[in-house]
């Protein structure tokens, strides 16, 4: 009389049997954890590599009527005046100082008088611009803008002793 539960119909022992399915199910977890981590390190070198999509109003916003909220705002109107890397555009409301950021140094991307809207947060009385759109059509990615100015509070008391 044979014992199943010791041996089974093929030959090997209920323990072996044990020990090769942990085998495998440990396998099996560590091939789905690897393939885990490479996505998501996949995910953030994508989202490292290309700057962040942003949505904006559709329809401006005047200039009269930025405030300092770090809020992404769209702004249309002329180009009139240009201070290198920064620039002053102009609507019927008014005007704002527009900074393009390390991407426009140097570099001749827009004109005085050239009509652009400007994609970007407002905060310091800087609009810091992430996108323009040029008069024909030509969207000029510059970058993520900078992180907001700290207003107060802790972190700002500590980083004030560690500048020169």
């Amino acid at each position: 009389m044979t014992n199943d539960t010791e041996t089974g119909r093929d030959g090997t022992k209920a323990n072996e049997r044990t020990t090769r399915a942990r085998h495998i199910a440990a396998f099996g977890v560590a091939a789905f954890t690897i393939l885990a981590i490479g996505a998501a390190g996949g995910a953030a070198a994508m989202k490292l590599a290309r700057p962040g999509v942003q949505m904006a109003p559709i329809s401006p916003v005047a200039i009269a009527g930025l405030k300092d909220d770090w809020n992404v705002v769209t702004v249309k109107g002329k180009v009139a005046e240009l201070f290198g890397n920064k620039f002053v555009v102009e609507d019927d409301s008014g005007r704002a100082l527009v900074e393009m950021g390390p991407a426009a140094e140097g570099g001749k991307l827009i004109e005085i008088g050239e009509p652009v809207s400007v994609q970007g947060r407002f905060d310091d009385g800087f609009l810091h611009a992430s996108f323009l759109v040029l008069q024909n059509g030509r969207v000029v990615t510059l970058g993520p803008p900078a992180p907001p100015a700290l207003h107060g509070g802790p972190l700002e008391a500590a980083m004030r002793h560690l500048r020169p």
